[in-house]
């Protein structure tokens, strides 16, 4: 009997240590073949400039091709989709922004936005800008609010798709100014500043990224940017606290998603890779030329901001009625 026992002990012992073994060498393994970034977003937005950039690095620092795949349309559900099809071993991933906790809860989507993603590793925060075409007699916030206010229903505002963070930006504005404008949705941000640039729409509210060589050179005019400090890149332009509307403030993070079923070790060590591309000078020199900031975290805390996220934005819907139609 003490035999068996022991032989069964033994039997339990090498299979615990072929176990840790698998996970260590998969660890080790990985990556060894090509990495697939999805973008489910156009180029030339923000998120597709964030994961070109964690591209480059992962390609650098682990000797493997990582290549960007953009895959824009459906409020990021295509590229969402084209994740969920693939294999949950790590080497696809998708790199997308709050848009894709706020689509679910302006339509119906084929997945859960919480459940059926593996939270990787936040990239990038971002404040929001809110810049006009300079056609528009208006040099500061409070001008714009009374140019707006005149002209109800009349002025062009442009958001990347209906239900994005640049509509919701945009529509908490409208409540807190008490201002009424006309809602021109774009199939991504790249179509939306050309629209702005030629002025067939007249005001945007995103992130700074894309907006920056063309306010450098008189083409677009900057009146305010959210948070408590001015931007570095744009120096000139007031905080909404200065304009004169404090309560004005909504951000854009920009993640790393994966599959659920990912082995947590590929998992844990995606996000030490982001995390340490994060940390690098160079990296941030970067963020801080386009206008924003590394958001460093790990898989649990990305999951937790998800959750926030998610009910901060629901109340924003619907306080302002926002929906769109399917």
């Amino acid at each position: 009997m003490i035999r068996r026992f022991t032989a069964l002990m033994q039997v339990l012992a090498m299979g615990m240590v072929a176990i840790f073994a698998g996970h260590a060498v998969a660890q080790q393994i990985y990556p060894n073949r090509t990495i697939r970034v999805i973008v489910p977003f156009p180029p030339g937005g923000t998120n597709n400039a964030i994961a070109r950039l964690i591209a480059q690095k992962m390609m650098e620092n682990w000797g493997q091709q990582v290549i960007v795949d953009n895959r824009p349309g459906g409020n990021t559900i295509i590229g969402s989709e084209a994740l969920l099809k693939s294999s949950p071993d790590g080497y696809t991933v998708m790199v997308t922004s709050n848009t894709h906790v706020i689509t679910p809860l302006l339509i119906r989507t084929p997945y859960d936005a919480i459940k059926d993603f593996a939270p990787v590793a936040t990239a990038a925060r971002s404040e929001n800008v809110l810049v006009i075409h300079p056609s528009l007699p208006a040099n500061t916030v409070r001008e714009f609010i009374a140019l707006a206010k005149s002209r109800p229903g009349q002025l062009n505002y442009a958001s990347s798709a209906a239900g994005s963070p640049t509509h919701l930006a945009a529509a908490l504005f409208e409540m807190l100014a008490g201002v009424k404008m006309h809602h021109v949705p774009y199939k991504g941000g790249g179509p939306a500043l050309i629209d702005l640039l030629s002025g067939q729409v007249q005001v945007y509210f995103n992130t700074p990224i894309s907006f920056i060589p063309h306010i450098k050179s008189g083409r677009l005019r900057i009146l305010a940017v959210t948070g408590n400090t001015r931007l570095s890149a744009l120096p000139q332009a007031p905080t909404f606290a200065e304009a004169g509307v404090p309560e004005f403030d909504i951000k854009t993070w920009i993640g790393v998603l994966a599959l659920p079923n990912t082995p947590r070790e590929i998992i844990d060590k995606l996000s030490a890779e982001v995390a340490r591309i994060l940390a690098t000078p160079d990296y941030r020199e970067k963020l801080d030329n386009l206008g924003m900031a590394p958001l460093i975290s790990t898989p649990d805390q990305f999951a937790a901001l998800m959750r926030s996220e998610t009910a901060t934005l629901a109340k924003i819907i619907k306080t302002a009625n926002i929906k769109i139609e399917q």
